[in-house]
């Protein structure tokens, strides 16, 4: 199915790099406009609208923090006085920084938990709140196997994706009667950027794991986004979609 978001406006936040940029990508194919955020590459978001310059009317960048609230709030009041209402928001925005318990610091936990769990708190809140006013909306947020399985040394971003997974649920649930819907994309390994550092050991040993024998792409992650976005999807609320080969 082909997706018509003409005349529709999605935020997707980290969206100019690895799956956010595939979804970001998806959504200007589909008609959308499109405000993308990111919080420090300016290298990798000026490539991005150089690669898309033929969508410059539909596209937006802004850069904020989305672990801080001020910031968070600044953003959503710019885009109502520059773009009016929007009707989806995408948080693509994660971080990973692996160690074993016993070794990781606490600025390592504490950093993927803003990131990747307040950070989710701090953006759905804003976007709740524009997104009762119209009584319509689609909050998705990029979330992990991870949170189900749980990764040796990977304790902080397994606690931060489980997080998201239940906080969706109940975010779900208080929403749902000014008909907007929450729901997750739980891609698995995927050919980003965020598995590079990964040995060539380590993509054999994941890819063994995984029942079709390959990493994902972006854009098959972005497909999935866009369903959920759509207005065809609108009895399906609270729930995780797997795009993970069968992991």
């Amino acid at each position: 199915m082909q997706f018509d978001f003409s005349g529709q406006t999605a935020i997707v936040v980290g969206g100019t790099r690895g799956i956010g940029r595939a979804i970001s990508e998806a959504f200007l194919q589909s008609g959308a406009k499109v405000i993308a955020t990111y919080q420090s590459n300016d290298q990798a978001a000026d490539a991005f609208r150089d690669a898309n310059a033929n969508c410059a009317d539909r596209l937006d960048l802004q850069k904020f923090d989305i672990t801080q609230y001020n910031q968070v709030e600044n953003f959503f009041r710019l885009v109502e006085e520059k773009h009016g209402p929007f009707q989806i928001m995408v948080n693509s925005s994660g971080i990973r920084n692996d160690s074993v318990v016993g070794l990781m610091k606490e600025t390592d936990w504490q950093r993927v938990i803003d990131t990747n769990l307040t950070g989710t708190f701090n953006v759905c809140k804003q976007a709740v709140l524009s997104l009762m006013r119209q009584r319509y909306g689609r909050i998705i947020l990029i979330t992990s196997p991870i949170g189900k399985f749980g990764f040796a040394g990977q304790s902080n971003y397994a606690a931060s994706k489980a997080g998201q997974v239940a906080f969706a649920r109940s975010l779900s649930k208080e929403v749902a009667s000014r008909k907007i819907t929450v729901n997750c994309v739980s891609p698995g390994f995927i050919e980003t950027d965020f598995i590079a550092d990964l040995s060539e050991e380590q993509r054999k040993g994941y890819i063994a794991l995984i029942p079709l024998k390959r990493f994902g792409s972006a854009p098959e992650v972005a497909h999935s986004v866009l369903f959920l976005a759509s207005k065809e999807s609108s009895y399906i609320t609270g729930t995780v979609n797997e795009v993970t080969g069968g992991l």
